[in-house]
């Protein structure tokens, strides 16, 4: 059916997304830390035509502007639900995958009448490794895992966002207490993590599912953090299963 693009003015900033069409509550993908849209554009064919899905653009990467101004995670979720509102989406499903884990967590406390239910793909960031050295070496030693694409497309968007951008969401990834979000979520929420996911070890998969109120975990066997490379066929239909059981 294909991919349609979009830009939005969200929060004095131009956010760009790009969509396939299918049933609705759509699924909103948002991407990690120092990334863009790459690292979730492998999902949209996996709904496409099935589920309404788009990839995001944050605010100062990929597509996006900056706005002329410093982002924290509070404020990328407050212009997320900005932007779900200029798309005219009704209860998305807002899907994180690392840093975008804690994004959509913020959006769903901080929005949660404009918010249907989230989905944590190997949140961030584990207590244990609050320190940038500590993730750097998670994330390195869980590359020996992940597609050389996945590794080929981060180093381009590090390249065009720029050191200074990276190391701001990275180092705002590592300040975010998303143990201290989780509790005021109250939509349904689903963790998803890959068994061999060096940078969310499993207890604190474990820890993030407990906080939730309504949350509970799937662990996928064999795969590594970024799931929408690894496995996007797969990750697609894990959400689209937890979304029809929660419609029931």
């Amino acid at each position: 059916m294909g991919t349609e693009r979009t830009t939005d003015t969200v929060a004095g900033a131009a956010m760009a997304a790009w969509g396939v069409p299918g049933r609705t509550p759509a699924v909103v993908c948002v991407h990690g830390a120092g990334v863009s849209s790459r690292q979730m554009a492998p999902l949209l064919p996996a709904f496409d035509g099935r589920t309404e899905a788009w990839a995001v653009d944050l605010p100062g990467f990929g597509a996006s502007d900056a706005g002329g101004r410093r982002w924290t995670v509070p404020d990328l979720a407050d212009a997320l639900v900005e932007w779900t509102h200029a798309r005219g989406l009704s209860d998305p499903c807002l899907l994180g995958l690392s840093l975008g884990t804690q994004v959509v967590a913020e959006a769903a406390a901080r929005h949660p009448h404009d918010v249907g239910s989230v989905v944590l793909a190997g949140p961030t960031t584990d207590p244990e490794a609050r320190s940038l050295p500590r993730l750097a070496v998670r994330l390195l030693w869980n590359n020996l895992y992940e597609r050389p694409s996945v590794v080929t497309h981060s180093l381009r968007d590090y390249r065009e966002a720029g050191p200074s951008r990276v190391v701001r969401s990275w180092t705002a990834s590592r300040d975010h207490r998303l143990e201290l979000v989780l509790p005021r979520v109250p939509q349904p929420a689903l963790v998803v993590r890959g068994s061999r996911d060096k940078v969310c070890p499993g207890p604190w998969a474990e820890d993030v599912a407990r906080l939730l109120p309504r949350g509970r975990l799937v662990t996928v066997p064999g795969l590594p953090h970024a799931l929408s490379w690894a496995s996007p066929g797969r990750l697609a239909r894990i959400v689209e299963r937890f979304l029809a059981e929660e419609a029931r």
